[in-house]
């Protein structure tokens, strides 16, 4: 199961590989040139507010947490699955470490970490509802409105059921501990407990929940800027409803293979797909495929020597402690005076 991401990966990289051969590098890079710098450095920059607002819808579920911890967790979070050879989950745990190591309870930055992403991914289906609209508006001879339909309303069922496990899955764990009594299940039973009790105690905050939910809506909307404007830029645009729609269904896509890091070579065949119903050529797909594959790297890659540089001081610390301690201890054992 290990090496289920690995293989994926390669694949992905072998399919993106083989697009760009197919459409020409030549035409991709002429793609890529008509965006231009400028371009790129504003598509970073929206990227990066967006960073900061999904922060702020995080930050809604906690209390008296200051903001900039919980967007400097969000960017670790989606630095670690863009920018690392790491699948969304693996994100989803660096950005609760990194919320930790900034003061916050482990069990709090957990919990918090998975009802944030329950509101994202409920976003998510209301924001691929409305790109599904949109596009049985804008092309309603497509033949992708029903498959999309059926995967919507999977999702929605996946969602309400990934909420049931989070209010009422505990209640299992805990009678089992209670059953096999102290031992072996008591640090378990503490830690789930902790969880669970910091799980109940956001999901009683409802305004916490409705603001995150509508900051994460506002942010995929919101998030269809980005190609928008490169496609101005590059001379090719569309309009924004049509980029919505393709928008949302490519990040619809993207979710259910989650198990692909980065989605490579995923990414770039939906772009294909979904783009050729509103016109967008396939090396300007592959052009925005790789745009947003730059930018991930330009934000995530420092983002991640700083926090490496962090977890280093970290283990130094550590085992300067260990190594002072058996010098005090010496001390400690020789009598005054001697």
């Amino acid at each position: 199961m290990k090496k289920l991401p690995i293989v994926a990966a390669v694949a992905g990289v072998a399919l993106m590989a083989a697009l760009v051969a197919y459409f020409g590098l030549d035409a991709v890079w002429h793609s890529l040139r008509a965006i231009g710098w400028v371009g790129f450095a504003a598509v970073c920059a929206i990227h990066l507010a967006l960073i900061a607002v999904m922060g702020l819808a995080w930050r809604a579920l906690l209390r008296g947490i200051h903001p900039w911890k919980t967007m400097w967790a969000r960017l670790m979070r989606d630095s670690g699955a863009e920018a690392l050879p790491l699948s969304q989950v693996g994100g989803y745990v660096l950005g609760a470490r990194a919320l930790s190591l900034v003061g916050v309870p482990a069990s709090l930055a957990t919990a918090s970490t998975i009802v944030d992403v329950t509101l994202e991914f409920f976003a998510q289906i209301v924001y691929t509802a409305l790109g599904l609209a949109l596009l049985v508006r804008l092309e309603p001879e497509t033949r992708a409105a029903a498959p999309a339909l059926i995967g919507l309303a999977a999702a929605g069922l996946a969602g309400a059921a990934f909420v049931v496990v989070q209010r009422h899955g505990f209640a299992l764990f805990d009678r089992m501990a209670r059953i096999l009594g102290r031992g072996w299940a008591e640090r378990g039973a503490v830690g789930a407990a902790s969880l669970h009790a910091a799980l109940e105690a956001i999901y009683r905050r409802l305004p916490g929940l409705w603001l995150g939910s509508v900051l994460h809506l506002v942010c995929w909307v919101a998030s269809a800027t980005e190609v928008w404007l490169a496609l101005q830029l590059a001379g090719e645009p569309l309009s924004f409803a049509a980029v919505l729609a393709i928008e949302s269904l490519l990040y619809a896509i993207r979710s259910v293979a989650f198990l692909v890091p980065q989605a490579v070579g995923v990414q770039e065949g939906a772009y294909i797909l979904v783009g050729a119903s509103f016109g967008l050529t396939p090396d300007m797909a592959l052009a925005l495929s790789l745009l947003k594959r730059g930018r991930d790297l330009a934000i995530g890659l420092p983002a991640i020597a700083v926090w490496q540089a962090i977890e280093s001081r970290r283990v130094l610390r550590r085992r300067a402690a260990l190594v002072d301690r058996p010098a005090d201890r010496k001390e400690a054992a020789v009598p005054p005076g001697k």
